[in-house]
C-alpha cells in the first residue's frame, strides 16, 4: 500500500499529485467496498477525537460514519464541549488529546489553529474546514467529477463567487496539483491571493494545469464542463450587503449555465442558500428580493445538479483519509 502512514491531512498542497490519485483511487474502492457489502475495518480499536468550533452536518456526519464503518470510537467535542482556546492553549490541548487518541479532527476558524494541533499533538490531525482551506471537500467534489466526467486533467471546472475563500483557496490548489483547466470567475476585490495563485501558477507548469482568473463571466464560464458556486457569506459574518452588490452578477442560474457545455454539471459544497425553505434565505428574500442567493432554485433542483453525490462523496473520500494515514 502507498504510505501515507500517519501524515497530518492539513492542505492540499502539502501533497503531491501521487498522493491525491492514491486517496481518490481508495475513495473508489472503499465506496464500491461499502456499496456491495465487503469492507474490512482497519481502524480496530482507534479512537479519535473531532473537534467543531463551527457547526456540521456533512463533515461531522462523514467522520463518524467512517469511523464507525471501519471500526474507531470517536469522540465528538462542538463548539462549548471544550477548553480550547479559552481556558487551555491549543498547545497544551493538542499535547494531551495526542496522548488518548490516535488522530485529531478540526473543523473552525483559524488555520494556524489546526497547524498547530498537527505541531504539538504527535498524531495525524484532519482539517474539516478552516477559514484558509477545506482540503476534504476537494476530494469528494474530484471524485465526483471523475465519476461524471472522467480523467480530471481533461475537465473545466470553473468556481464563481467569493474567489479567495476556502473553497476557491481549496480548488485551486487541488486543481493545479491534479492538471484540471481550472476558472475563477469573481469579482476583482475577491480574487484570490496573488501568492496563492503564483503557487498554483507554478505547480501548473508541471502539471499540465490551466489556470484563468477572471471577472469576465462569459470567459469563466465559457465551454466549462461542470460549474461551481459557494455560499457568499461565511459562517459567523454578517456582510450581506457588501457581498450581495458585488456577487449577484455572479449567481449560477440558467443564463450564467448557458456559456457552459450543454452537459454541464452544477456543484456545490453545501448548505445552500437556494431558495425560501431556510431562515437565512427567507431573510435575504425579504430583504433583498433574492430567491435563490449564489444559485438558483431552477438550477439547484436541476439533472446537472451532483451536489448529493458530492455530499455523499465526503464520507468515501474522508475515509480514505483516515484508512491511508492510521489504517492497520
Amino acid at each position: 500500500m502507498y504510505n501515507l502512514r500517519n501524515r497530518s491531512f492539513l492542505r492540499l498542497l502539502d501533497f503531491t499529485k501521487k498522493d491525491l490519485r492514491f486517496l481518490l483511487d481508495l475513495s473508489h474502492n472503499l465506496k464500491k467496498a461499502k456499496y456491495t457489502g465487503t469492507e474490512k475495518p482497519r481502524l480496530v480499536g482507534k479512537n479519535i477525537v473531532l473537534i467543531f468550533e463551527k457547526d456540521s452536518t456533512r463533515t461531522r456526519c462523514a467522520f463518524e460514519v467512517s469511523a464507525f464503518d471501519q471500526g474507531a470510537h470517536v469522540t465528538y467535542l462542538g463548539p462549548s464541549g471544550s477548553q480550547i482556546g479559552k481556558k487551555e492553549s491549543i498547545a497544551d490541548t493538542a499535547q494531551v488529546l495526542g496522548r488518548m487518541y490516535d488522530a485529531i479532527e478540526f473543523r473552525g476558524f483559524s488555520h494556524k489553529a489546526v497547524e498547530d494541533l498537527a505541531k504539538y499533538s504527535g498524531v495525524p490531525v484532519y482539517n474539516g474546514l478552516t477559514d484558509e482551506a477545506h482540503p476534504t471537500q476537494i476530494l469528494a467534489d474530484f471524485m465526483t467529477l471523475e465519476e461524471h466526467k472522467g480523467d480530471l486533467s481533461k475537465v473545466k471546472l470553473v468556481y464563481c463567487g467569493d474567489g479567495r475563500n476556502n473553497m476557491a483557496n481549496s480548488l485551486l490548489e487541488g486543481a493545479a496539483i491534479m492538471g484540471l483547466d481550472f476558472r475563477i470567475c469573481a469579482p476583482k476585490s475577491l480574487f484570490p491571493a496573488k501568492d496563492l495563485v503564483n503557487k498554483a501558477m507554478e505547480i501548473a507548469k508541471e502539471s499540465g494545469a490551466k489556470i484563468t482568473i477572471t471577472s469576465d463571466i462569459k470567459e469563466g464560464v465559457q465551454d466549462a464542463d461542470a460549474v461551481y458556486t459557494d455560499v457568499w457569506v461565511s459562517m459567523g459574518e454578517n456582510n450581506w450587503d457588501e457581498r450581495i452588490k458585488l456577487l449577484k452578477p455572479f449567481q449560477v442560474n440558467k443564463k450564467l449555465m448557458s456559456f457552459a457545455k450543454k452537459d454541464a454539471l452544477f456543484m456545490h459544497c453545501l448548505p445552500s442558500f437556494h431558495d425560501l425553505n431556510t431562515t437565512v434565505g427567507k431573510e435575504v428574500y425579504e430583504k433583498y428580493g433574492l430567491n435563490g442567493v449564489e444559485v438558483s432554485e431552477d438550477v439547484f433542483l436541476s439533472k446537472a445538479s451532483v451536489v448529493f453525490d458530492e455530499a455523499e462523496n465526503r464520507l468515501h473520500t474522508i475515509k480514505a483519509v483516515m484508512v491511508a494515514t492510521l489504517g492497520n
